[in-house]
């Protein structure tokens, strides 16, 4: 993904939107991702697809069987690390 500051965007507008139509791009704030600009076409495509099963969720935000399906792969991961049976 190619990346620009803020400040390279208020610069070259052109080129950075240019670039997005072909691929989303990173935009930076005090050398920090902030956002990411892309084609409205790219978007739609992505929030369009109902039967996409990927989804992300916030702290707190996923539904509790796929909580606890997650925590308990943590608990086996740091078991394993701890006994030296995950290398």
């Amino acid at each position: 993904m190619k990346s620009y500051s803020t400040s390279e965007l208020v610069r070259s507008i052109g080129e950075v939107t240019h670039t997005a139509t072909t691929q989303p791009v990173l935009i930076t704030h005090h050398a920090k991702p902030r956002y990411v600009l892309m084609s409205f076409e790219r978007y739609e495509r992505m929030t369009a697809t109902p039967e996409d099963p990927r989804r992300v969720y916030g702290a707190g935000e996923a539904p509790p069987e796929l909580a606890r399906a997650l925590l308990a792969a943590l608990d086996r991961t740091i078991e394993e690390l701890a006994s030296g049976d995950g290398d």
